[in-house]
């Protein structure tokens, strides 16, 4: 929730958008959903306002419950490992709380 109260109105407005249009429709264009290849099921979620690209790496919870995990704004055309690795253990420590709590 941080990185998000940190963006500009008109970046929360076009994320909340994209998020909207994640929960209301059965295929989302990749533009702004998808699967990050060589990880456990972990997706981004993309807003492109301007010239500036935006991403939030997230996960599904019991099919349709999007998790959303870390986000960060893009400066070069690969994205850096480092934030894949977060969502990775952000993920676990997700999975791992979720089931100590059963």
């Amino acid at each position: 929730m941080v990185f998000f109260n940190k963006l500009k109105p008109e970046v929360r407005k076009k994320f909340n958008w994209t998020l909207k249009l994640i929960a209301t429709q059965k295929r989302v264009p990749t533009k702004f959903f998808r699967h990050i290849e060589g990880t456990t099921e972990i997706y981004e979620v993309r807003v492109e306002v301007g010239s500036d690209i935006y991403r939030v790496f997230s996960f599904f919870d019991k099919g349709q419950l999007v998790i959303l995990v870390n986000g960060f704004q893009k400066k070069t055309q690969k994205t850096p490992r480092k934030e894949i690795e977060l969502a990775e253990i952000l993920k676990k420590q997700y999975f791992d709380e979720k089931e100590s709590k059963q």
